[in-house]
């Protein structure tokens, strides 16, 4: 899949880097990604992406613009309150990026959607708000074989990691899954939504930035991602740490993948 000279022109600070050049672009313009959500991290991930010439962005939410997004939701603006989140979405993904291919999915994922949808791109990118989905989605991309980026947000804190756990490692043994990281989603009121809480604005910026970084690793396929480690990042104190984790053999999810191979 060969570029355009405008392609060229737009994409020209990354084909000069040695470790994306044409054939990485060629590839992020072959690749196929799906936001879940198009809030605070799924705004300035698709921007990077679509930015980036990502060739197709899938983007599902079943939300729409409330004025108290905005503080933080940068690809909605006020015009956009009342209007459906993957409707806003995809008009400013059009106007940054028209090579772009924009793919609306205005409903909420479920047990019986989920990895049909999942299934029809390349990598995922969680930004979503609440646990049922964030283990909904992961559930699916483990199924589906799908690498997944998944982040989260939360007051000051945020966390990010990459999930390829129908593959091994480098070492040989099997990449952990996601509900090797987390067996189980916290009772419920324990942890306060957004709407308690709060989110700094600007964090989400940050996280989602680095969701689309590590999108764009997972296409082209340099460096070394967030596979097995979990980047923490405190933005009171500016300071970023990383965990590693590995497979949990008690897992039920790895039952369920062989009898599914």
């Amino acid at each position: 899949m060969s570029l355009t000279s405008e392609e060229v022109e737009r994409y020209a600070r990354h084909l000069v880097l040695r470790e994306i050049g044409g054939p990485g672009q060629q590839k992020l313009k072959r690749a196929r990604v799906l936001a879940v959500g198009a809030g605070g991290l799924g705004a300035p991930l698709l921007q990077y992406l679509a930015a980036a010439g990502v060739g197709a962005l899938g983007v599902v939410d079943d939300d729409v613009v409330a004025l108290s997004n905005l503080q933080r939701q940068i690809l909605h603006g006020t015009p956009d309150v009342g209007r459906p989140k993957v409707e806003s979405a995809a008009e400013a993904i059009k106007r940054l990026n028209p090579h772009v291919t924009v793919e609306t999915h205005a409903l909420r994922l479920d047990a019986q959607n989920a990895r049909a949808l999942v299934s029809g791109y390349d990598v995922v990118a969680d930004g979503s708000d609440n646990f049922a989905t964030r283990y909904l989605v992961s559930d699916a991309c483990f199924f589906e074989k799908r690498p997944l980026v998944s982040a989260a947000v939360g007051g000051f804190d945020a966390q990010i990691t990459t999930l390829r756990p129908f593959e091994k490692g480098p070492d040989g043994r099997q990449n952990p899954s996601y509900r090797c990281l987390f067996p189980d989603p916290p009772e419920p009121g324990t942890v306060p939504a957004c709407e308690e809480a709060g989110v700094l604005g600007a964090l989400t910026g940050v996280v989602g930035a680095l969701m689309a970084l590590e999108v764009i690793r997972e296409i082209v396929g340099f460096g070394e991602g967030l596979v097995g480690r979990l980047l923490l990042f405190d933005a009171r104190a500016m300071r970023f740490e990383t965990l590693r984790y590995a497979q949990d053999p008690d897992n039920p999810l790895w039952r369920g993948l062989e009898s599914s191979c």
